[in-house]
């Protein structure tokens, strides 16, 4: 007890607990449910065990359906321990420039590398600039933490770490709501969305991508309202394979693209150009059994990438493969893969490597072919 005191004072972390520092502190418990307690502390926590590989970790990485729906009332903070500081628009705007270079090397190089320092980043100087602020800049600094944790969640779902991510994705929403902001608010819960939907819980997925939508109905960029309706699509499809309220959400998403005025890179929904919607297009077509719709927008959405988009290319061209060769194809997806090899060398990417693997396990029967061969030799070399 006393050491850890001395650790905490050291440390100057209050909340600083024997399980921190990797010593016997309890049995571990079930995951608590992330809807609850302070965001600021999880954040802290979240990155304390995803750093130091805590044994709460493991409880912590599995994903979790009772979270995976919006509680009916939100816990709301009143009070939080910290002393009172005020935030000024640096704050801000170092928050961001840092997010912006993570995220740009999320791009490049995958969720899976950089992850744990992203953590780190928001445990030791993202949430001690979020107890006790007061000032004008406050909500600011409580959205740009937001859109921090997001892309926390986003690149823990990338690396893999589907429960990391989850309560990553919660943290954002609650942030935002803290912040008083609809769009980051939708925004984190899209992202929920997308995870559900990733993981085959179709239904949650439909319900996360409404909330989304109900959120910005008194307003948002038209680039947002696209991003957010695309996903509404492929969560329907998935969740009811209604192909024409599906297609119509898609035609609602286009509308939108086609009059945004707001700059690309502008904000977290700005890289959504046309590529991206071809990419939404060709997941929703594939929710839909349509193979020859979602092999077209894949390969638009490859084709048109730039060149930091290493990992999407990666990702997007794998599921290219995929539909090729689910459309007995084996030689277009043989060409696919190859083509992206450049893009696959250094990818640290789960999700990237998981529809690979289902790519090789389904031309198994074919690998005597020499184009097949050559590819499964390239994939069976990134491991």
């Amino acid at each position: 007890m006393y050491a850890v005191e001395a650790f905490a004072r050291l440390l100057n972390e209050p909340a600083l607990t024997a399980g921190d520092l990797g010593w016997p502190g309890g049995p571990v418990s079930a995951p608590e449910d992330p809807w609850r307690g302070d965001p600021v502390t999880w954040i802290t926590q979240l990155g304390r065990n995803d750093m130091l590989d805590r044994r709460e970790a493991l409880t912590a990485s599995l994903y979790s359906l009772g979270a995976a729906a919006l509680p009916e009332r939100l816990h709301r903070i009143t009070r939080r321990a910290g002393e009172p500081r005020r935030a000024g628009a640096a704050d801000v705007a170092r928050i961001r420039e840092t997010t912006r270079a993570f995220g740009d090397l999320d791009d490049l190089y995958g969720g899976g590398h950089a992850r744990t320092a992203l953590a780190a980043y928001l445990t030791h100087d993202v949430a001690p600039l979020l107890r006790g602020t007061t000032g004008a800049a406050r909500p600011e600094l409580f959205v740009a933490a937001a859109e921090a944790s997001y892309l926390a969640a986003y690149m823990a779902s990338d690396a893999g770490k589907a429960g990391i991510a989850q309560r990553w994705y919660v943290q954002s929403v609650r942030l935002a709501d803290e912040a008083a902001a609809p769009v980051m608010r939708a925004t984190a819960l899209r992202g929920l969305a997308v995870q559900a939907i990733e993981l085959g819980h179709n239904r949650n997925g439909r319900d996360l991508a409404d909330a989304a939508a109900d959120g910005i109905r008194a307003g948002a960029p038209a680039r947002t309202r696209a991003w957010i309706t695309g996903m509404r699509a492929e969560a329907l499809a998935a969740a009811s394979g209604d192909r024409v309220r599906a297609r119509s959400l898609l035609h609602a998403a286009e509308a939108d693209l086609e009059c945004a005025d707001s700059l690309p890179e502008a904000e977290i929904t700005g890289a959504y150009r046309r590529e991206s919607f071809a990419h939404q297009v060709g997941l929703t077509f594939q929710q839909l059994g349509d193979l020859a719709g979602a092999e077209e927008h894949y390969a638009a959405s490859v084709q048109s990438r730039r060149t930091i988009e290493r990992r999407t290319r990666a990702l997007i061209g794998a599921r290219l493969a995929y539909v090729q060769l689910r459309r007995r194809h084996p030689d277009q997806a043989a060409r696919t893969v190859l083509d992206l090899s450049d893009d696959l060398a250094g990818i640290s990417s789960e999700r990237v490597h998981s529809v690979l693997g289902q790519i090789r396990a389904g031309w198994s029967p074919l690998r005597r072919h020499p184009a097949v061969a050559d590819a499964d030799r390239l994939l069976a070399s990134l491991r």
